[in-house]
């Protein structure tokens, strides 16, 4: 993967649905970050914040049942849900990161990756 517009549509397009789910259940400071070019594990990173634990579980059940709704891909694996302090949900071409706000302030992942692209996700 040699650019960013080489994102097969399908991977795209569950990856805004995630961050749409996460907007939907108030997450913060959403992104969608295209590593496809760098990393040879996934294309996309969806990073979201939820203000406590709580809100981290709502994120993920709603991505996890919007996508699965509409005909998706179901996660490879999940992570995190015994403490809900950073859930990843590891759909294969993209990857969700659910992070209450102290991990993510912590591990700083969106500083990490500032340099790459950014997919917008949030337009009509």
């Amino acid at each position: 993967m040699t650019a960013s517009n080489a994102i097969t549509p399908m991977p795209r397009s569950w990856a805004l649905v995630a961050a749409r789910c996460a907007d939907e259940k108030f997450g913060r400071d959403t992104y969608v970050i295209d590593v496809g070019d760098v990393l040879a594990l996934t294309e996309l990173f969806v990073i979201t914040t939820g203000a406590n634990r709580r809100q981290v579980k709502a994120i993920v059940e709603e991505i996890e049942e919007k996508i699965a709704d509409a005909g998706g891909p179901k996660p490879r694996r999940i992570e995190g849900l015994d403490k809900l302090e950073w859930v990843l949900m590891d759909y294969g071409d993209f990857v969700v990161h659910v992070f209450d706000e102290p991990t993510r302030a912590f591990y700083r992942l969106d500083r990490l990756w500032g340099d790459r692209p950014k997919v917008e996700w949030n337009v009509a």
